[in-house]
């Protein structure tokens, strides 16, 4: 009676396993696209940043200007974005003691249908400038 029983049900079970990857696949390669795309996006906003950065090193300089800032951030998108960043734009501004570069852009998207996801990035820094001692 146990080996009929151990039997049919070995037979019974036949096909479980394709039933249960078929069930379970979608879902693994949506979590792996998902990974993949927030990959895509951080390297991006990482881009993004670097520009922003080295504009802002740029447009510290003495003498400098916020423009010289964000031509430098573009030179430095050109070189690095790719396909990484698309869409970017560059502004920067100052009062006369700080100075501001910010960046922005779009992630390149791995998903059909939807446009990337949108990077901002941004830094600032003091203005190099002469003083006087005491002053």
């Amino acid at each position: 009676m146990k080996d009929w029983w151990q039997g049919r049900r070995w037979r019974d079970d036949r096909g479980d396993t394709s039933v249960q990857m078929a069930i379970v696949f979608p879902f693994v390669l949506l979590a792996t696209v998902a990974v993949i795309q927030a990959s895509m996006w951080y390297y991006a906003r990482q881009i993004a940043l670097t520009a922003a950065r080295e504009g802002a090193a740029a447009a510290r300089a003495y003498q400098a200007s916020p423009a010289d800032g964000a031509d430098r951030a573009r030179k430095v998108l050109s070189q690095t974005a790719g396909d990484s960043l698309r869409g970017y734009s560059v502004s920067a501004s100052s009062d006369g003691q700080r100075v501001h570069v910010q960046v922005t852009g779009i992630a390149m998207s791995m998903i059909p249908g939807l446009s990337g996801l949108q990077v901002s990035q941004s830094a600032s820094g003091s203005v190099e400038r002469w003083t006087v001692p005491g002053g």
